[in-house]
């Protein structure tokens, strides 16, 4: 009986071992030269990426509204679309030294807005001339339809954000963009 065992052991183990060295054979073997390694070059262009970091377009600054602790609102683009809206685009910035908190009187005061957290929602824009005020659209839940989730910005960092109100008639050319905690600015619309 024990030779018997002995027998199915060591069969059993040659298996085993031809199988683990079949592996470990094929294992070493360089790839072949006319098959590209997709792993390899995709990490070496995640690489590339980081330690080359995308210069960003030049954008022409339309108007720049100052706040308070050296933030500031560069608008870069207020584009009419054929929805009735208009698009307010740019990037919130920090000019002062340290980190500066978001204030949160930028979200406005309405509590629909102000509880879905920091954003530009109380953000207006007013048409002296027609004499109408436009407010930042909302969702059906009430979240403006703006950047959220402001938080702080760095010494010199920049964010992109948004704003998008209901446009105001082909007629009028220029609002004074408005935003709680910066002063007021006129925005020309195309």
């Amino acid at each position: 009986m024990n030779v018997r065992c002995a027998r199915k052991g060591l069969a059993s183990f040659a298996v085993v071992s031809v199988a683990l060295v079949a592996v470990g054979c094929g294992a070493e073997q360089e790839p072949k030269a006319d098959k590209p390694v997709a792993t390899t070059a995709s990490s070496q262009a995640t690489r590339d990426d980081q330690e080359q970091p995308r210069a960003e377009e030049p954008t022409e600054e339309l108007v720049v509204l100052k706040g308070q602790k050296g933030l500031e609102l560069a608008v870069n683009s207020a584009e009419r679309d054929a929805g009735g809206f208009l698009t307010v685009k740019g990037r919130l910035r920090n000019t002062a030294e340290g980190v500066v908190a978001i204030p949160a009187r930028m979200s406005g005061d309405e509590n629909e807005v102000v509880k879905h957290g920091n954003s530009l929602g109380g953000a207006t824009l007013v048409d002296a001339v027609g004499k109408k005020r436009y407010y930042v659209l909302r969702d059906t839940d009430g979240r403006p339809l703006t950047t959220t989730g402001l938080d702080s910005l760095g010494p010199g960092k920049s964010t992109a954000v948004f704003m998008q109100f209901p446009a105001p008639p082909a007629s009028v050319t220029d609002v004074s963009l408005q935003l709680p905690t910066f002063e007021p600015a006129t925005l020309k619309l195309s």
